[in-house]
């Protein structure tokens, strides 16, 4: 009897023990429960001291979540994104604390982690002062030097409501309210304060560490709608040390610098003002710019087969609810009456009977109408149609933002018809041809994404599998890497997006290629197949720069306003170094020489220093500019000085003319 207790002894560990696989595929047996914070330092315990949270077959848990069956875990790091945003929630869960326990009247609302940081609205009479700010961050620090153990807890409805109503917080027992019957409460409690919460949450206040500051107050309304309770909402930011802390005030610090808004009114480029929201003034450098990238784009897609093509803004709704827009946009959408405006004071400006027209919010229903005139046959696809499209989208006042987010817009859009078997071909044409621009432009880091059905989407099942499978064997077939974006597609079909990233890191969403089966069904566009029959074509919507104006608002920011050579709006400024009259006519000969070669050209004659001439046309980023005296009048010379530099060199005219204009090329129009 002894052996076979022995025996069994043995196996009772085995059975109690469960296999847990790490994301590299090595799998630790461990016995059941263990808590994530002690598995993890039985992994590694330096790799303990940067834990925040565990990933337990994709769902994010707290480290002190028992482990008790086989599954998939991931450790998140301090510093990684998600690791970050639990971090920021804690910090938010610990400004909240402070702020009740230094004003007990105020109630806590809503706190969530945003881009970089995180906020809290809060519900109090008095408004916060930024000495307030200052003892919230110290009560915070002092928080943290408590070491407050964070525990979750599982509260049923009547509990919670019972709390919150007894503590007089009305906004939490509104959400309680609004979530669904027999659904569990989760609470969080730090110390004597809680809040709801789904978490995760850091085990205890002290391993949120003191790199974190309030940054300001704003006002909010309670969810956002108007007509409710205006809020206190205070933003912060959090970060895994110090040191990265402080680098992210550095990066603000760059980007107010580089900041389009600020260097448009300096530079001269645009301006924006209320009487015509989200709609751009385009002054005449500005335009200089938005016309030098427009040609340059349209030479490119000339040389690739691309047909240019232009439609009207002003549309009978009906098209766009045959293309499934209207019910999925028209909240984003222009609406205009097909009336004549009554001129009587005295009688309703509209009638309400009209029919409605809208404007364009995009192109491709016009499109689609092209197309359609006229027989099309397998022969003539693909059909690349192109247009740089005024197009217009309601957006929200709140939610426009200089050039980057505007109302009016001029796309570079185009609409690829082809057959299926065409896909590939097209899908690879266009990405060498993406690639090609953004390099021109000095953009090389380029990410880019497959985003797949949304939750809210026109189409069945299969034709959507049919449209992801298509679009995810062109996109491999090009051998570019790619990450899945679950869930971000078009309601009509999948889209690849190219995030290119600038100067500071930041990354832009801007190129896209969208494949439709949907709309060219919905809208009735055929083409006669091989076998004499009619098909519907595929369309490709496609874009490299996006918007004209988004995509100029990140390439100003990305060079700080200091353009390549092709795009400046002025490219050379001839200074002259004294006045006279020999000096002004040779100006006026240089200027005329340069402007023979296309180059953009301005002339200060003034009777200035030049030293102060030169400072004021550096701090315009002219590319360069040629100072002109009695010396170089007698040598047929120029003193060139490029912006940037300190040094001068004297060339001859002839010379440096061919210098300027070979540099001034665009590059699409250079030799190798």
């Amino acid at each position: 009897r002894r052996p076979v207790a022995r025996i069994l002894s043995s196996l009772l560990p085995l059975a109690m023990a469960i296999r847990l696989t790490l994301l590299d595929g090595a799998v630790r047996e461990v016995a059941a429960p263990v808590s994530g914070l002690d598995f993890v330092a039985g992994l590694s315990r330096s790799l303990a001291k940067k834990a925040v949270a565990l990933k337990v077959n994709g769902e994010l848990r707290d480290l002190s979540a028992m482990l008790e069956q086989d599954v998939v875990v991931e450790v998140i790091v301090k510093d990684s994104q998600e690791g970050l945003d639990i971090l920021r929630h804690d910090a938010a869960h610990v400004m909240a604390e402070a702020v009740q326990e230094l004003f007990p009247e105020t109630q806590v609302t809503i706190g969530p982690v945003v881009e970089n940081g995180f906020y809290y609205d809060f519900a109090r009479e008095a408004a916060f002062s930024s000495d307030d700010l200052a003892k919230i961050e110290q009560r915070m620090r002092d928080i943290v030097d408590r070491d407050e153990q964070i525990v979750r807890e599982i509260w049923s409805r009547d509990e919670a409501v019972d709390y919150f109503q007894k503590r007089g917080e009305h906004y939490k027992v509104e959400i309680i309210e609004g979530i669904p019957p027999g659904q569990a409460i989760s609470v969080y409690r730090q110390g004597d304060w809680l809040d709801l919460c789904r978490g995760p949450h850091l085990p205890s206040t002290s391993l949120l560490g003191k790199a974190f500051k309030l940054t300001k107050v704003t006002g909010a309304y309670w969810r956002g709608k108007s007509g409710n309770a205006m809020l206190q909402r205070v933003y912060g930011t959090a970060w895994a040390s110090e040191k990265d802390l402080q680098e992210h005030f550095r990066r603000l610090e760059e980007a107010e610098r580089r900041d389009h808004r600020r260097l448009g009114r300096e530079l001269g480029l645009f301006h924006l003002q209320e009487e015509a929201h989200g709609s751009v003034f385009w002054h005449p450098k500005g335009y200089t710019v938005w016309q030098a990238l427009e040609q340059y784009l349209r030479r490119r897609i000339r040389r690739a087969g691309y047909v240019e093509v232009k439609t009207p803004q002003l549309c009978d709704v009906k098209f766009w609810q045959q293309s499934g827009h209207w019910g999925k946009y028209r909240a984003n959408m222009f609406a205009v009456p097909d009336e004549v405006p009554s001129i009587d004071d005295a009688k309703p400006l509209l009638s309400g009977k009209a029919r409605l027209m809208a404007l364009k919010p995009m192109n491709c229903p016009a499109h689609v109408q092209i197309f359609k005139q006229g027989t099309k046959s397998y022969r003539d696809l693909p059909l690349r149609m192109a247009e740089f499209g005024c197009c217009h989208r309601n957006e929200f006042h709140g939610a426009l933002h200089g050039l980057m987010r505007v109302r009016q817009m001029t796309q570079d859009d185009a609409h690829i018809f082809c057959r299926e078997d065409q896909i590939q071909s097209e899908t690879e044409a266009f990405c060498d041809l993406l690639d090609s621009v953004y390099q021109h432009l000095g953009f090389s880091d380029v990410a880019v994404l497959l985003a797949t059905r949304p939750s809210e989407r026109h189409g069945s099942e299969q034709l959507w599998d049919r449209a992801e499978r298509a679009l995810g064997d062109a996109l491999r077939g090009t051998g570019r890497e790619f990450v899945i974006a679950e869930g971000e597609g078009a309601f009509y079909g999948p889209k690849l997006e190219f995030h290119l990233r600038d100067a500071m890191g930041r990354s832009w969403q801007l190129g896209t290629l969208q494949l439709d089966f949907l709309i060219p069904e919905r809208l009735d566009a055929t083409y006669v197949g091989q076998d004499g029959a009619k098909h519907h074509p595929v369309m490709l919507h496609r874009a490299i720069f996006g918007s004209l104006e988004r995509f100029i608002g990140v390439l100003i920011e990305h060079c700080e306003g200091r353009f390549p050579l092709w795009l400046a709006p002025v490219q050379v400024v001839i200074a002259a170094a004294s006045s006279s009259p020999e000096v002004d006519a040779y100006s006026r000969e240089v200027k005329a020489a340069l402007e023979a070669e296309d180059l953009r050209v301005e002339m200060d004659l003034r009777n200035e220093k030049i030293g102060y001439k030169v400072r004021e046309h550096s701090m315009q980023k002219v590319p360069f500019v040629l100072v002109l005296g009695q010396r170089e009048v007698e040598g047929r010379a120029v003193s060139l000085r490029r912006f940037g530099s300190q040094e001068s060199t004297v060339i001859p005219l002839e010379e440096v003319v061919l210098q300027l204009a070979r540099e001034a090329l665009p590059p699409d129009q250079r030799r190798a």
